[in-house]
């Protein structure tokens, strides 16, 4: 292979599946920055894009190469490039914010209404190379490991979820145990919350939130989540529900589970509108109701390598699987089955 080529992962055409090919090294512009990957983890975005769904079909133009969980080291730098330097340890926030729109002006980038997503809108991480603007490139403390500096992406959706309002004390509920609901449940205990009940039907990830820091774990095809809830916090109900599901009957019991005055918070994407009953849930509740979308960029960044560096938090659990990127199919069908949480894959081969 040539020095001016790499091995990515590419969706090639709107169909299922991806393929691993040959494409150029990203040419450098004079603000951005090249990055030799060194492990990148599969998202369930990156399902989504492999799956060729309805979503896929109306936002993703082929041929791209996907991915955006990823650390590296920076391979070299543009000539207008000043606060970072060639052999840099680092990962990226991939929303691209326009800087002109309202909220971009008014401290809101993560809310960016014209926003691209290296990944989705352009040419991703999984490769052995990926182009990212200076302004979004994240320096990596050298105290933390590569597998935790993988995934810091969606552990930023999981501590702008928990750290959206008081934590310490309180008791949670978690609704979904995929991979950021089981961050979330590790990043709250990390914070101090009292009892942490999660809401899971999958016996893999069940298990996962146990090791992970959960008091209870319930099955709610099994049981009535909601009177699990209201019985392990003396009929109050959680001071705190974090909905990282988006599935319609689990965003109902979240509702349900709040006890009045509490505050849930929304990360989980339903596939379409659902129904819900406000006057008894919101309004009679005095609930406080967030919606959440991705990380404050560059707060939840900060929040996230304290909450590494204290060391209380242990993510070790959660990843899973690695794999040599060559390998994605695996790791893609894993992820489909339920049977893993984080996979990360490694461009050099497995470690």
């Amino acid at each position: 292979m040539s020095v001016a080529t790499m091995q990515a992962i590419v969706k090639p055409e709107p169909k299922p599946g991806a393929r691993l090919q040959e494409v150029q090294v990203p040419e450098v512009g004079l603000r951005d920055v090249l990055v030799r990957v060194r492990a990148a983890s599969i998202c369930g975005t990156d399902l989504h894009i492999y799956k060729w769904d309805r979503w896929s079909a109306r936002r993703i133009h082929p041929p791209l190469v996907f991915g955006h969980e990823f650390c590296g080291t920076v391979e070299r730098v543009g000539a207008e490039v000043e606060g970072v330097r060639t052999g840099d340890f680092v990962s990226a926030e991939m929303h691209l914010a326009c800087g002109r729109c309202f909220q971009c002006r008014t401290g809101q980038r993560h809310i960016c209404q014209n926003v691209r997503i290296i990944g989705v809108d352009a040419d991703g991480c999984f490769a052995e190379f990926v182009k990212i603007p200076e302004s979004n490139i994240w320096k990596i403390d050298p105290a933390i490991p590569v597998e935790y500096a993988a995934v810091l992406d969606p552990l930023g959706n999981a501590v702008h979820t928990v750290l959206a309002g008081e934590i310490a004390g309180r008791s949670v509920a978690v609704t979904g145990c995929g991979p950021i609901g089981l961050f979330a449940i590790a990043v709250a205990r990390a914070c101090g919350a009292g009892t942490i009940i999660a809401s899971e039907p999958h016996p893999f990830r069940q298990k996962l939130a146990v090791k992970i820091g959960a008091s209870l774990v319930v099955d709610p095809e099994k049981l009535d989540a909601t009177a699990e809830v209201l019985a392990a916090t003396n009929g109050v109900g959680a001071d705190v529900v974090l909905e990282m599901s988006g599935h319609p009957r689990a965003v109902r019991q979240a509702f349900q589970m709040l006890r009045r005055g509490g505050r849930i918070s929304l990360l989980g994407i339903p596939s379409r509108p659902l129904e819900l009953d406000l006057a008894n849930d919101v309004i009679f509740k005095g609930a406080t109701v967030q919606g959440i979308n991705g990380r404050r960029v560059f707060e939840t960044w900060y929040e996230m390598q304290a909450l590494l560096k204290s060391g209380r938090l242990d993510l070790a659990p959660l990843i899973t699987d690695r794999i040599a990127l060559a390998d994605y199919e695996h790791g893609m069908e894993l992820l489909l089955s339920g049977n893993a949480s984080k996979v990360l894959m490694y461009p050099n081969g497995k470690p």
